[in-house]
Order: structure tokens, then sequence, then C-alpha cells
């Protein structure tokens, strides 16, 4: 890990294990000048800063034209000089994209490279003829009997597939990264470097079998870890698998959900045979100032990129947006976004004080607490119940649910979910505490913006709701909704990621959810006094902001100003992931080139591992790295800027690096992305396309 102005020539050797400040971070002052938009040096701990571009003082002065200061020496004169002006960065790419094309260009029209490329195709990367599946894992002589026999459309002579076959890959040093790290590869003879674990071996009959290594013993060893742990893992350490079965089931609408059929044609929780857990029966979870969320980031937020975020500091982890109606129709492609790896179950970070005033609450244990939390997005009440009954069934290792509440996108929207159910505060009430009644002892959350109107926020109100019950509950006698935490964005509905998030709106809702939660029956709306079966974490409802998050001191400034119980970080994890670990030292941390294109071979590690190690995972592998790319090459370099601390939403002029490396880590051309992509992933195959998101990522002079 390099301080500033070093360039760390190796990664691996020479980044340190995180440390944990002897005085906690939060507890200092770290408070921007509201005249200048400085960091007084006094007030922040900012690593070795040996440069003098760099003093924090109140006399440097800071942008105001949404431009990044970088250092004279560094900036190139070209006539695309001023990058940060053309490139029109319309962020919902974090939000839901993949749920269908963007609404609105989010550049005028007549300008070149502006708005979004709709519509993105990405090639198709089939082989001619792939191998039969009940060949892939087998001896060359003794292969699965094929069901289908002579009539199979599939290649059952091994040799004339591998013939065929794209060959064996060279990166890695020609070793499949999968084995290495398991001693097993699912993809088999398909893998793009199945040369690595496999052989030729002379039969008693002088025939050559192909054969395939294996680690029996290795393969026994993990069995058994597994069984000790309780954990249910398959081969590569992933949990929350879903059985083909259950999900035909769901697809032919066969199966149980007796909790939510229950609950639709009863009003009354007397009337349960069963009664369903009572929001404080459920697993009590914790947020704090060590707890940094990685946020629920649609596309970008997958399993290989949560895991980079987890090896770096992340403490909470949420799956990308779910669609509640196609998890109920079995659909494989949503399915696989419950998925977790194990490093996501091990409990977040907890430093309980003596005199608890880090709000633990009482009953909570740490050690059966998790990372990881599944994200679904609903337009009915009964959906989101549904959806939640399925996933508490099928799915054992979940955090928490959450309900999205938030996503601004017109597709979404228009069906009633997202930001959507902001405008319909009975129905979010309803659905949330649907969801309650059926997730049995998982814990219910929601995340919400300010308000679904321009400059018109009513999260404010729609928090109290959630918090304390509204009339239409409390006359039934349901009780309010029983979430646990709630999370808040501070843009509106209109906003999408356009101007700066509002965190003094955040700092007000914040302000007012403690004092709900210390004089709930003095509120005049309620039907009467709370009753503390219905309060989830023995009265504690947990407040996370959320916006614009970019360095530790943007983060330890909202814990301690906007009074918020934790931050959670979307954008800024994917510009530098590594935030999450300046977050836990505390200080800046000018990552070198190579240290992060560790990362981004560590990615592509997780990638295989997720997507396969044949020819379509390699290229889902790579499409969703130039995904990645595609915000990781804003990252200006802290050595080269001239005034800390940096900012999310502004650019830089052209530059170049210290070194060629950062200079192509920062390219905004997706061809250059497609460079990075083949160190690791050779060259891609003749039919695989990238269009970048922007327009403006797709000029012709490369950089």
């Amino acid at each position: 890990m390099a301080t500033l102005g070093e360039a760390d020539a190796d990664a691996s050797a020479n980044s340190p294990a995180p440390v944990v400040p002897s005085k906690r971070p939060w507890d200092q002052d770290v408070a921007e000048d509201p005249n200048t938009g400085t960091i007084k040096a006094e007030k922040v701990e900012a690593g070795d800063i040996d440069t003098p571009h760099m003093t924090l003082s109140e006399s440097n002065p800071r942008s105001r034209d949404g431009v990044a200061r970088v250092k004279k020496e560094f900036l190139i004169a070209t006539a695309w000089s001023r990058r940060g002006e053309d490139m029109v960065l319309n962020d919902d790419a974090a939000e839901a994209s993949r749920h269908g094309k963007q609404d609105e260009d989010g550049g005028s029209k007549g300008k070149k490279n502006r708005g979004q490329n709709k519509n993105r195709t990405f090639g198709v990367w089939k082989e001619e003829k792939t191998l039969c599946a009940t060949r892939m894992l087998s001896p060359e002589f003794s292969p699965k009997e094929c069901k289908f026999g002579d009539k199979c459309k599939f290649e059952h002579d091994l040799r004339k597939y591998l013939e065929r076959k794209e060959g064996d890959l060279s990166t890695f040093d020609g070793d499949c990264p999968i084995w290495e790290a398991h001693v097993t590869c699912p993809a088999g003879w398909k893998c793009r470097f199945a040369g690595s674990h496999s052989k030729e071996v002379e039969r008693e009959d002088g025939r050559s079998e192909l054969v395939l290594l294996k680690d029996e013993a290795e393969d026994e060893e993990r069995k058994r870890i597994a069984e000790a742990s309780g954990y249910v893992v398959d081969e590569l350490g992933l949990v929350n698998i879903v059985s083909t079965e259950a999900k035909f089931q769901l697809s032919r609408n066969q199966f149980k959900m007796p909790k939510s059929d229950q609950r639709q044609r009863q009003e009354n929780r007397a009337s349960y045979t069963e009664p369903p857990f009572l929001p404080s029966e459920k697993r009590r979870i914790y947020y704090g100032p060590e707890t940094p969320v990685l946020a629920p980031l649609t596309t970008q937020g997958n399993l290989p990129f949560r895991r980079v975020c987890v090896s770096l500091g992340a403490q909470v982890t949420w799956s990308e947006m779910a669609m509640g109606r196609e998890l109920l129709h079995g659909q494989p492609s949503e399915w696989a976004l419950i998925k977790a790896h194990t490093s996501e179950l091990s409990p977040p970070r907890f430093f309980p004080s003596e005199d608890r005033t880090n709000s633990v609450v009482e009953g909570y244990d740490n050690a059966k607490d998790s990372k990881f939390g599944v994200q679904i997005a609903a337009n009915k009440p009964w959906l989101a119940m549904k959806a939640t009954e399925v996933l508490t069934a099928l799915c054992p290792h979940i955090r928490a649910i959450d309900l999205n509440c938030g996503c601004p996108i017109e597709t979404v929207c228009r069906t009633g979910a997202g930001s959507a159910l902001l405008e319909h505060p009975a129905k979010l009430e309803q659905a949330l505490h649907g969801m309650n009644l059926v997730s049995n002892e998982v814990p219910v959350t929601a995340k919400l913006r300010m308000g679904w109107k321009k400059n018109d926020p009513n999260a404010e109100k729609l928090i109290k709701r959630l918090v304390l019950g509204g009339y239409e509950a409390m006359e039934k006698g349901a009780g309010p909704s029983g979430v646990a935490a709630i999370t808040l964005h501070g843009r509106d509905k209109p906003q999408r990621y356009t101007k700066a998030a509002d965190w003094s709106y955040i700092a007000e809702c914040s302000a007012m959810i403690n004092r709900l939660q210390k004089d709930s029956d003095a509120v005049a709306d309620t039907a009467g006094e709370l009753d503390d079966r219905y309060k989830p974490n023995g009265g504690k409802v947990y407040f996370v902001g959320n916006g614009d998050c970019y360095s530790q001191v943007d983060y330890y400034d909202h814990i301690k100003n906007a009074k918020v119980d934790s931050v959670m970080v979307a954008r800024g994890a994917l510009v530098k992931p590594w935030i999450f670990e300046e977050i836990e030292t505390n200080q800046y941390l000018d990552k070198s080139a190579s240290e992060r294109l560790e990362y981004i071979k560590k990615f592509v590690q997780y990638g295989l591992e997720t997507w396969g190690s044949d020819q379509l995972g390699v290229n889902t592998t790579r499409r969703f790295l130039l995904e990645w790319l595609s915000f990781s090459c804003r990252y200006v370099p802290i050595g080269i800027l001239e005034y800390l601390p940096p900012k999310i939403n502004e650019r830089p002029p052209a530059f170049k690096g210290r070194d060629e490396l950062e200079t192509l880590l920062s390219s905004g051309n997706y061809k250059d992305w497609i460079k990075i992509s083949e160190m690791f992933l050779g060259p891609p195959p003749p039919g695989f396309e990238f269009k970048p998101k922007h327009k403006s990522n797709s000029y012709d002079v490369e950089g």
C-alpha cells in the first residue's frame, strides 16, 4: 500500500494487512470548511503526505466549476483537454440499468459523443458445436450416457471437440485460476485452461486416454470443512444456490407459499395457525461507524465485485436488485443474483464499547450476524410478501431483505416499483408489514429516496410512518411495519444522480428518527403507545445515509455531522473499491497502478469462478470487467491532485499518469479497457462486441 508520493511496484509484496486505528476515527473531528471547501490539516489523518501541492490548509482554493485540479506536470494539451466537461456521466448504470433501456439521453442534441448508447448488445460468443454435458467432466473412454443418443446436437467426440475448440489461454501462466484455488474446475474439458488440469495416459491395451486431474483428498477435506461450518456450499464456496427443481416449481406456480396465501385470505394475525415472528423476535442486526456498507448496484454489484470489496474492508454487502416477479417465475438469471460467497457470511466488524455509546442493541450476537443481504423490487404488497417467503425458504444465508423504494429508472417506476412507492405510503407500509410476517427470523429493511417530485421531499413523513405505523395499519391493530433499518439516498427521483446529495436533509431525517425512538408515544398521529413486540432490534431502527461518499473524510463527516449510524457507498466503491480500506485506516491511500491492476486480476479470478472458465464464462467475465472499468477509469490518482479531499462529481482535464500503466488505467476510451481485459483473458473472439454505456467513451483517439 503506497502512501502519497510513492509508486509501489509490487502490490502483493507491499500491501499490509488491514489495521484498526488505536483511536476510533469517528471520534475525531473531520469537517469541511463551508467557505473554502477544504479540510483542515489538524482534523484529518491523510497518510504520509510529503507533497507541498497537497497541503490541507484553508488557504488552498477549491474548484467551484466541477473540475478536479491536477498538477501541471501531468496535464496534456489535446483537442479534448477538458475531458470532464465533455463526458456526460449519467450514472443510472449503477441502479437498475439491466432492467430496461434508459429513457433520457442525458445530453444535448447536435453534440457528438453525448448521452447514452441505448439498446447495447454484446455479441454472440457461442462455440460452433459445443461439447455435450455428459462428456464435459468425464474421461475420454468412460463418458456418462447421453439420454438423447445419436439425436444429441452436441459434440460427443472429445478429441474432435478439442481440435476445434479455441486454444488454451496463456494468461495466469497458463494455469487455471479456479483449479489453483479449489483443486477442481467445473468447466472440465470446456475450460480455456483445460491443459493445466488434464493429461494423456497410456492404458494397458496401448491406447492413450485423455483424463482430467482430480484431487479426491482435497475434495473430501473441503466437504468436511463445509459440514463443520454449517454452510451448505458448492465446490467453489458459493451459497444460496437454488435447485433447478425449485425454479421449475416456481415457473409452474407449484411452489407452496402457505404464509403468504394465508395472509392474503385473512386480515388478522390472530387467525394464523402458526403465529409469525414479530419484529422483536427476529434476528438482530447492527450498523455502526465501523460497518461501511456497499450499496446494491445493479450490473456492477455482481458477486466478483462484492468479493473484491469484502477483501478490502466492506462490512455489509447487498445483492443486485432482484425483481420480485421474476423470482416468483423461477427466472434463473434473477436467482443467480442471490448467490453469495462464504466470505460474505462472516460477521461485520464490531467494536462494543463499555459505556454502550455506539447504540449496540441488547441481545445482538455478532457471531450470528453476516454481511450479505438481498434487495428486491416489487410493485404490489402481495408480490413483495411472496418473494420474501420464497427467499427465506430457499436461501438460508441472508442477513436481511431490503425493499427498493428508490430506483429512479422509468421502466421500473412505470410498473409501480422503485421510487414510485414513495407516492403510495400506505402501499409501501403494507408491503413491508407483509414481508415481516413471512420472513421468519430474517429482518426486513427499506431503501428510500428523498421523494418522488422535484424539490418536494417526503421521506421524513415516510420514515415517521414506517417507524411508528400509519393510521390505516394502527386502526386495524396490525402494528407498524417493523423495519429494522432504513437507508436514505439524499436525492429525489427526478435528480437521478445529478447534483450533489443533500446530506442536510439526511441529517434532518436522522435527528427525527432518533427523536421518534426516544419518545414514540408522544407523537400525535399514532393510535396509541407503540407495543414493544413491534419494535425491531430492541427498539432501535438503524438509519443509514447514502450519496456521494468518496473518501474517508466524507464518511466520517457524515457519521459525525449527519448523525447516521453508517454510510452506504455506491459510485465511490466502483471508482475506487479501496475506499473501504481508507475508511478502516482513516487515511488517503495513493494506490499505484500495479496495485490497481492486482484488483482487476482478482476480479477476473472471481469472475471465472462465478461465470465459468469456458468460452462463455471468459467473455461474460470480460463484459462485466469492462462495465466496471467504465467507472474505475474515472479515478484520478491522489498523487497527481493539487488539493484534497477529492470529490466524486469533479472531472479532471486530460492528464497522463505517473507511468504508462497508470495512464492506461485512466483512459476513458473503451478500446483501452479491452486492452486491459486482454492482459488476463486474452483477445476477445470475433463475435464479441462491447458498446460503452456512455457515448463519450467511444471517441476514436485512444487514451
